[in-house]
């Protein structure tokens, strides 16, 4: 088998020539950087790359990248990237969205790609609000959000994405934030990396609609406090000082405690290729909002057959066997009626 020398690149490579066209401090801008600068060192080429996405601000994504490119329909993206994913098994397919786009039009559509394990890499940019079209709540919205749309608040429960996720049995589920950029790389390098439908939740501030979402955990003072890293094999403890760890109760249930009151050994090792999605779902309850101490990196990641190889293969199996069925017989089966 020949080898194709993959040739080096930069950031430059992989930037396209369109103004970014994002409000300024949006946190776009840190997602579309964290991406540029990551793909040199993935070792794939552009023009095995390629970029779908749906409607809102975040669906401005593919413009912004010198690879291929389609910008899609109000929550199709899944389901168009699921076609070029098994017809084509040789690119590199990423799928970017935002939460009104995934969760509202797009919601069956996304976990339909992740229970199939489609071989796509999802990037669901979530600011808890609809930004593109000025302001209303979204499907993560919390509840008594006062916009727009919902003048005296919503009375919608959110969808927490992770659980969503989770739900569907996605093999891979991750989740980030867009004021750190080595961890979104970390977390994109990963999704990348798994063969199967790839899932990452990037928290992203929303600058003129909902600004400061997420800054009572991702802010730079607060994060030690609040963000709970998740690292596989290792005991969940978190804290300035690494004071405070999870644990998990008789019932499965998981609570947040005082390691000096428990000890370390009564914490919960972290295990993201635990087969079933149970522990990887409590770990997503952990935190109902952005306003308590919340699980941040990968949930779960495990093998199972990808959807595009599966599919090839029936087709393979089912052209061996070409020639050998009665199609007359087929056709006068008993699926057919008469009608006076």
């Amino acid at each position: 088998m020949t080898t194709v020398e993959i040739p080096l690149t930069t950031r430059k490579d992989w930037s396209s020539d369109q103004e970014v066209k994002w409000c300024p401090g949006c946190g776009d801008y840190s997602i579309l950087a964290a991406v540029q600068m990551l793909m040199p060192d993935l070792g794939v080429r552009r023009e095995k790359t390629v970029f779908v996405s749906g409607i809102g601000c975040a669906a401005r994504f593919p413009y912004y990248m010198n690879t291929y490119g389609l910008h899609s329909i109000h929550g199709r993206a899944p389901a168009i990237a699921t076609g070029l994913a098994t017809s084509r098994p040789d690119l590199d397919v990423w799928v970017v969205s935002g939460d009104g786009d995934s969760l509202s039009i797009g919601g069956n559509h996304l976990i339909h790609a992740l229970r199939r394990n489609v071989n796509l890499n999802i990037l669901m940019f979530n600011n808890q609000i609809y930004g593109l079209t000025k302001g209303q709540y979204s499907p993560t919205s919390e509840e008594g959000k006062i916009t727009k749309s919902t003048p005296f608040g919503s009375l919608d429960h959110p969808f927490n994405p992770i659980s969503v996720a989770i739900g569907a049995e996605a093999t891979f589920v991750a989740r980030t934030h867009d004021m750190d950029r080595h961890h979104m790389q970390e977390m994109f390098r990963r999704a990348h990396a798994h063969k199967g439908a790839s899932f990452v939740e990037v928290y992203q501030n929303c600058n003129v609609f909902n600004d400061g979402a997420f800054e009572g955990i991702t802010g730079k003072d607060n994060r030690a406090e609040m963000l709970i890293p998740l690292t596989h094999g290792e005991p969940i403890r978190f804290g300035t000082n690494g004071d405070k760890g999870v644990i998990q109760g008789a019932d499965g249930h998981l609570e947040i405690v005082e390691v000096a009151s428990v000890g370390e050994d009564a914490l919960l090792r972290h295990d993201e290729h635990h087969d079933d999605p149970g522990l990887a779902f409590a770990l997503s309850r952990l935190s109902s909002g952005p306003s308590m101490p919340t699980p941040i990196g990968v949930f779960r990641d495990v093998a199972r057959p990808e959807y595009g190889e599966s599919m090839t293969a029936q087709v393979d199996e089912a052209q061996a066997k070409r020639g050998t069925g009665d199609l007359d017989q087929l056709l006068r089966s008993n699926s057919f009626w008469t009608v006076d």
